[in-house]
């Protein structure tokens, strides 16, 4: 992120990236395009409250591919906020540091609609909400009406600002390339060619 960012739109993607795939790149590329995003920041997880550490990749690995997958594109780059803080990662810590460290910035908060329904789960929802606009990727696979609902309940407890992004629909996750690459499965096609060199290099998800 050493390109001039002060008074940008900037979109959030955060997640382990474990490994990084089609998936990520394509919803990262929609939000920039619908919502006229300058820059779209990909922040790997260091320590995810939600997840054991143990079975998480090396903050090195994931980030090398990250990095390989992103660097064709001049609007995406990598954060490593997250990586390099000792402490549990908890979104609202980062997007608060963020506010502070970018003022002039309006930061875009990219996630999933299916984690809208677990979203009042999250610690502090509400300071996510003060701190940026919610863009929620919405596939075939989720249920309108309940989704429409959720939205309307988290606008009115939160005054979040929650905008739908239009994504295709790619039904595929990190835990299945993993799972594939164990089980000496093909992974063509599912995340970019190098990051799938780098794999196979590292040998990564064998064990």
């Amino acid at each position: 992120m050493g390109r001039n960012s002060e008074g940008l739109k900037i979109g959030i993607m955060g997640g382990t990236f474990d490994p990084i795939h089609y998936g990520h790149l394509m919803i990262a590329e929609n939000a920039a395009d619908q919502f006229c995003l300058d820059q779209v920041w990909f922040i790997p997880t260091g320590n995810p409250p939600h997840k054991e550490t143990s079975t998480i990749s090396d903050a090195k690995y994931r980030c090398d591919m990250l990095k390989i997958a992103i660097s064709g594109n001049p609007k995406f780059s990598l954060s490593l906020r997250e990586v390099e803080d000792t402490e549990v990662c908890y979104t609202y810590r980062t997007l608060t540091a963020l506010c502070q460290e970018f003022p002039g910035n309006q930061f875009y908060f990219i996630m999933g609609a299916d984690s809208l329904f677990e979203f009042e789960t999250w610690r502090k929802p509400e300071i996510i909400c003060a701190k940026t606009k919610i863009l929620a990727a919405v596939r075939d696979h989720v249920n309108e009406k309940a989704l429409e609902r959720q939205i309307v309940c988290l606008k009115e407890k939160y005054q979040a600002e929650i905008y739908r992004l239009n994504t295709p629909n790619f039904s595929i996750s990190s835990h299945n390339i993993r799972a594939r690459v164990k089980e000496g499965k093909s992974i063509r096609y599912l995340l970019p060619e190098n990051v799938r060199d780098y794999i196979a290099n590292k040998k990564l998800y064998l064990k």
